[in-house]
């Protein structure tokens, strides 16, 4: 009887033994799996505060490009008056120029009418020295018109370009003389480093392209901009499977303005 017994507790001790190691294993998978949920909620974490800081940022950003707006409109304004004043100035040179052709005529009348007289030759000497006077005030004048001609040509052609890149801003778009580079790249987040900011004509929320080989191998929305640097997310979608973005790739303005409604929807 006593060895019945013993052999029924050393089984007893063998299943409890085994179960003691069932559970210990069983133990320690759910620690590791407990500590593999632990860093992917610190990498959330640290995810959600780099997107907390963002959003702090960016109104503070589109302050400082409607300032930058604020300033081009009063430029604009100073443009416009000076090329007013331009116009006054030509049109006032052009009736001088007018009243001295008047003038030279009255005179080349008067000599018409003076006849053969003893002091024909003084008058007619008095005139043609007159008359060389008018006719190099009216050289200079014209050469005085043309400057402000020239200057106001180019005054203009700065007011429309001045005016094309408010408007393009305005619109919440990159300028199209963009060209900047891929600097770096953060797989991870999904978002890249520009090399250049709103020194290049980078503008916040608006939609760049990615050259590569003359073709656009995906899409990118800005972030966020300084003076001389500036990121932006990869638009889901815009890039290949078989594509790999690489620092020093090419980003130029996108002519699709409809990507960035696609990647904010």
């Amino acid at each position: 009887m006593a060895n019945i017994l013993g052999i029924f507790t050393a089984l007893i001790l063998c299943v409890a033994a085994f179960v003691a190691v069932k559970n210990k294993a069983s133990f320690e998978a759910e620690i590791a799996e407990r500590d593999s949920q632990q860093r992917s909620l610190e990498r959330s974490q640290k995810r959600l505060e780099g997107l907390q800081a963002d959003l702090v940022r960016l109104p503070k950003e589109r302050a400082e490009i409607d300032g930058q707006t604020a300033v081009k409109n009063e430029e604009k304004a100073g443009l416009e008056a000076a090329n007013d004043s331009l116009k006054s100035d030509i049109e006032s040179k052009t009736s001088k120029i007018e009243d001295n052709n008047t003038e030279l005529n009255d005179i080349r009348e008067k000599v018409a009418k003076v006849g053969d007289i003893e002091d024909l030759a003084d008058k007619m000497k008095a005139m043609g020295a007159e008359r060389e006077e008018l006719t190099q005030n009216i050289s200079s004048t014209e050469a005085n018109l043309a400057n402000l001609t020239a200057t106001n040509i180019s005054i203009q052609a700065d007011a429309k370009n001045r005016k094309e890149e408010l408007d393009t801003l305005a619109k919440g778009q990159s300028l199209p003389s963009l060209n900047t580079r891929i600097l770096r790249i953060y797989s991870t987040w999904g978002f890249v480093l520009l090399a250049d900011g709103d020194n290049a004509g980078v503008t916040a929320n608006s939609t760049l392209d990615v050259v590569r080989g003359g073709e656009v191998i995906a899409k990118l929305l800005v972030t966020a901009v300084e003076s001389r640097a500036a990121s932006a997310s990869i638009v889901p979608g815009s890039i290949a499977e078989d594509v790999t973005l690489m620092t020093g790739d090419r980003v130029v303005a996108s002519k699709d303005t409809d990507t960035k409604k696609t990647a904010s929807n």
